[in-house]
């Protein structure tokens, strides 16, 4: 399963990942970006969205969240 993480305390809330990807993204209390939804991850606008951020704090990471606990490897 991949994930959306967004380094918050470092946004400076340009608001480009919100413009381009409105499915994914809003801005929080404080003006800064969040992620809103973590469906249709494999998306064009995501990617764009992504790759437009000026200070590069948006990523897509692989989680192990949908795999039983007992499959996991411990680490």
């Amino acid at each position: 399963m991949k994930k959306i993480k967004v380094l918050t305390d470092q946004c400076i809330g340009c608001g480009a990942c919100v413009g381009i990807d409105p499915e994914h993204f809003d801005f929080n209390e404080d003006g800064l970006s969040h992620v809103i939804s973590e469906e249709n991850v494999d998306s064009e606008a995501l990617k764009e969205a992504i790759e437009s951020c000026p200070v590069g704090i948006i990523s897509l990471e692989e989680t192990n969240e949908d795999i039983p606990i007992e499959n996991q490897e411990e680490e």
